[in-house]
């Protein structure tokens, strides 16, 4: 395991658990993250199994793991909803070269909160960082372009956005957001059992069958980045 300090420092920095297979990749990250003052890589595995040991001990203190995808024994994947079921508050960063819409798409349906192509400049690692960890989402211009040619619209519907309204809109972003519906609930003031009718209304309105359905949605419209 690799070592951690025991508190982070006073000012407001976001702090990052590094995965990758490749050692020289993570010197790699750290090397284009280290101008950036906000950032603090506090912590690094080479593979799956050693991120959840860090996790167990540490995951207070990590805000945002930045995760390969290709990785033996454990894939990107299955870490991701691994520490999505165990850690909710630790948000998911996926760094690939591959963006094709099968694999965007099941990382979404594991909690990922991002995805950026390892070909991705030291500004926009360092802004899909931020947004991941600020409650957003983030993907590169070229996975959002796979997830947007591969949503599929009724003919009846093509040019001719659902009309949401302004509190299913709210919902939808929370629901990009991944906040569950008893979150929903809270922030918005209103009971679950409303959340879970605006939720449904929403699926229906947008000819959606599953929470990718909903975040390729929002990329077309316009309402996460």
């Amino acid at each position: 395991m690799r070592t951690m300090p025991e508190s982070l420092p006073e000012e407001a920095t976001i702090s990052l658990l590094l995965v990758d297979d490749h050692p020289v990749v993570v010197e790699g990250i750290k090397g284009m993250l280290k101008p950036e003052t906000s950032l603090r890589v506090i912590a690094q595995a080479y593979s799956g199994a050693e991120a959840l040991n860090i996790l167990a001990k540490y995951y207070t203190q990590v805000q945002v793991a930045v995760l390969d995808l290709n990785m033996p024994e454990m894939s990107g994947i299955e870490l991701t909803r691994t520490i999505r079921t165990r850690w909710p508050s630790v948000r998911v960063l996926i760094l690939s070269m591959f963006h094709d819409h099968a694999t965007v798409a099941e990382m979404l349906e594991a909690g990922g909160s991002g995805y950026v192509l390892k070909t991705a400049t030291r500004a926009e690692l360092s802004e899909a960082i931020r947004q991941v960890a600020s409650g957003r989402s983030y993907f590169s211009r070229d996975v959002a372009t796979t997830l947007l040619q591969n949503l599929h619209i009724p003919a009846s519907l093509e040019g001719k956005p659902a009309e949401l309204t302004s509190r299913e809109r709210e919902i939808l972003q929370l629901i990009a957001q991944e906040y569950s519906n008893q979150a929903i609930a809270e922030a918005l003031f209103i009971s679950e059992r409303t959340v879970e009718t605006h939720r449904r209304n929403l699926f229906a309105k947008t000819n959606s069958k599953s929470v990718v359905g909903l975040i390729q949605y929002a990329l077309r419209h316009k309402l996460i980045a």
